[in-house]
């Protein structure tokens, strides 16, 4: 009854709402978590565009694989930011996903006419992507019980309670990851 072109209006909007509260997030003054939240801001786009029903958009194969060279330079700046953050070993294996769903559908473009491969099967790669995200989604989802939504008392001394801004609440920015990391499930299965 609910054909793709809907499902991928969801994705859309789930998308382009996490990229827009990462770039809120960007805001932060914490120079990591702004740097954290640059990378999830592009994640979330890119997701977004990508994910457009091939009735609004149908790219040509070079858009595609300019998709594959900006994750791929995406995927390079989080390997050099690993070394001192191993969080960005996760956007490191999210741009890899990217990369890798860009250049599947630069070889074959028919297929985002219905968001969805020709049946073949899924790769060794895919699957691998599929269950890496499956288990990042559920680790997500449980660290997300546990968190307290109160900030850190000012000066140590308990007296009372830091005000903070949206660009700092990290259970939205939990929230964020989780929903990108189900939306990534979403778009592999598809392909």
């Amino acid at each position: 009854m609910h054909g793709p072109a809907q499902a991928g209006w969801l994705l859309v909007a789930l998308c382009a709402a996490t990229g827009s509260y990462c770039l809120l997030r960007m805001r932060s003054r914490v120079e990591a978590q702004r740097r954290t939240a640059g990378s999830e801001a592009l994640m979330g786009f890119g997701m977004a565009l990508m994910a457009l029903p091939a009735a609004v958009l149908a790219p040509p194969r070079w858009a595609w694989l300019a998709y594959a060279a900006v994750f791929g330079a995406a995927a390079l700046r989080a390997l050099w930011a690993a070394r001192s953050d191993r969080h960005h070993l996760h956007h490191l294996v999210g741009a890899c996903a990217m990369v890798y769903m860009a250049v599947a559908m630069a070889a074959t473009p028919a297929a985002h006419a219905g968001h969805g491969g020709g049946g073949g099967g899924a790769p060794l790669l895919t699957g691998f992507l599929l269950l890496y995200f499956a288990g990042y989604v559920l680790v997500s989802g449980a660290r997300l019980l546990p968190v307290s939504t109160v900030a850190a008392a000012d000066g140590g001394g308990g007296r009372g309670v830091a005000v903070m801004g949206w660009a700092d609440r990290t259970e939205l920015a939990m929230v964020c990851r989780l929903s990108m990391g189900i939306a990534m499930i979403a778009m592999l299965l598809t392909l």
